[in-house]
């Protein structure tokens, strides 16, 4: 008896090519149905803007050297107003006089200069006399000497009183004014303070002299009156 030869080596490649290839069709056949199904084909007659994105993700700002942040439009934007149903009222007035600002102070001029003048008299409720120069208080008007009052029925000559009171008040004292150089040729009206006290606001509070229409002491006047000092009160 003769023995079976075995298959040659050209034999074996062809079967194990083939059954190589069997497998390969059958993993080709399984792996189809995992894959997602194809979109729909487009056809020329949709538009382009019909064509929606498949997510409405928000968009984030990637710009190099700034941190991306996400913006909730429904919280920052305002809500819708009607105008028509807007009402502008006026103002509340001010809590107290540290909230109002302060009264601009009139420019003057450059070559005026602060000015002690010594032994001052009064020769009026706000005009007095010094050093040879003759200085009316500045905002204020003058209670003339010879001007009488009247309270409850009974008449006082005040413009006297006045004028003795704004001289007891000086007691031969300085006086800082802001005067120009060439004062002592006329009688000048001028801001003045005996110490840190403003002159023409002491006269004005305690009744010896009323406020000029556009000066800053009419708020004192109110005050006088209201409180009837000096020329608004009883005799004295």
């Amino acid at each position: 008896m003769s023995r079976a030869r075995p298959p040659s080596r050209p034999l074996l490649a062809p079967m194990l090519g083939g059954l190589g290839l069997l497998a390969g069709m059958l993993l080709i056949a399984e792996g189809r149905r995992w894959l997602p199904p194809d979109p729909p084909p487009v056809t020329p007659a949709q538009d382009a803007g019909d064509l929606k994105p498949a997510s409405q993700a928000p968009v984030q700002d990637t710009r190099p050297g700034e941190p991306a942040r996400k913006i909730a439009e429904d919280l920052i934007a305002p809500p819708p107003l009607d105008p028509s149903g807007i009402e502008r009222i006026e103002p509340r007035p001010p809590l107290g006089e540290l909230g109002l600002a302060p009264r601009p102070k009139t420019p003057m001029p450059r070559d005026w200069r602060e000015t002690l003048l010594f032994r001052p008299v009064a020769t009026s409720s706000t005009v007095f006399e010094a050093m040879g120069r003759t200085v009316a208080i500045s905002a204020t008007v003058d209670i003339d000497p010879d001007r009488t009052c009247t309270f409850d029925n009974t008449a006082w000559p005040c413009g006297q009183r006045a004028r003795a009171a704004f001289n007891a008040w000086l007691r031969g004292r300085a006086l800082k004014c802001l005067l120009p150089p060439d004062a002592d040729r006329f009688a000048i009206a001028a801001p003045c303070s005996l110490g840190k006290q403003d002159v023409g606001a002491w006269l004005v509070s305690n009744g010896w002299a009323t406020a000029a229409p556009t000066g800053i002491y009419g708020k004192a006047e109110a005050v006088a009156r209201e409180s009837r000092m000096g020329i608004f009160g009883p005799p004295q």
